[in-house]
């Protein structure tokens, strides 16, 4: 295979998981009008779920019977980081500011890279770290860019104003969304090696909503009683950017380097700011046009990455 050449199909998943999960922010900002973020991330993975189990069950029994006890405790424990990554994150967001936060788990792609080759073998090459560094310059620029402005100077509230409590507080749960979502990801690439999507995603999604379906009712969120268009927010959630857009990056996860997949999903910023163009209104600022023009640039220069040993994969 040529070295700067990328399976198809799973840049197509890819593709269509940006555009799936940038669609992310829009949906929770309109279902956070009633429900809280954690009982939104709970309903989110409890409805994929639901619409996932019949569907392994009835095609997937066989597959799923012959895991073994490694690697079914592998695909609850993806879900248990993927839960944590949730927590972690949303919590973060009550103790600092949303431009701290969003950096701090936007380095997400780095730990990926850092740990694969210890994990999983994969040595990621220059060309990926130099890609991971234009992409996380234009996440940070994005994310500074929602709190401080550019007039002659670049100024930023003090934290007492961006945040409600202990910033170092909710820049750590920050981190942990981080180290978390890095680990959702490493077993991912790990058993989607041996094990098709839809038995790994209906594990990895179920055994997450139950965790955040414990989380949120022990914390004493509200479930239940929300009006009609919020539940209505809460489905598009599971179906898009959860069933389309994770499932699309879990596809990959079978067949591109997890460094790869990883760095696209700082993609999403990008996704985020051209649908709220076009359904909100918002105009983006020339910096913020900047900051995705790197983003873009770093995802293009991490694909030119070879995928010989790394990327084939007989499984869906």
């Amino acid at each position: 295979m040529d070295r700067s050449s990328l399976p198809t199909r799973p840049v197509i998943s890819i593709i269509v998981g940006i555009a799936a999960v940038s669609t992310a922010s829009l949906l929770i900002r309109l279902a956070q009008n009633e429900a809280s973020s954690l009982t939104i991330a709970a309903i989110r993975l409890s409805l994929a779920s639901l619409v996932l189990i019949p569907l392994a069950l009835l095609r997937y029994r066989r597959e799923i019977a012959s895991l073994s006890s490694k690697e079914f405790i592998l695909a609850l424990g993806s879900g248990a980081f993927l839960a944590i990554h949730f927590a972690a994150w949303i919590t973060s967001l009550a103790y600092t500011s949303v431009a701290s936060s969003i950096v701090l788990v936007s380095t997400l792609p780095i730990w990926v890279a850092i740990a694969s080759p210890m994990i999983l073998g994969e040595s990621a090459e220059r060309r990926v770290f130099a890609g991971l560094a234009l992409a996380s310059l234009g996440s940070l620029l994005i994310a500074l860019l929602d709190v401080c402005t550019i007039a002659g100077q670049f100024r930023c509230p003090p934290s007492s104003e961006l945040a409600g409590g202990t910033a170092f507080i909710g820049d750590l749960l920050a981190l942990v969304g981080a180290w978390s979502g890095a680990g959702y990801m490493l077993i991912g690439r790990l058993l989607r090696k041996r094990l098709s999507i839809i038995p790994y995603i209906t594990l990895v999604y179920s055994a997450s909503a139950v965790l955040l379906m414990a989380s949120a009712i022990l914390t004493g969120q509200q479930i239940l009683g929300f009006s009609t268009p919020t539940y209505a927010w809460l489905v598009l959630l599971a179906l898009v950017p959860q069933l389309l857009g994770h499932s699309s990056f879990n596809y990959a996860l079978g067949h591109l380097p997890a460094s790869f997949v990883s760095i696209t999903l700082l993609g999403e910023p990008v996704g985020t700011i051209i649908l709220a163009y076009f359904f909100l209104g918002e105009v983006p600022g020339m910096y913020k046009l900047v900051g995705a023009i790197l983003i873009l640039s770093g995802i293009i220069v991490a694909s030119r990455v070879s995928t010989d040993g790394h990327g084939r994969n007989s499984n869906p």
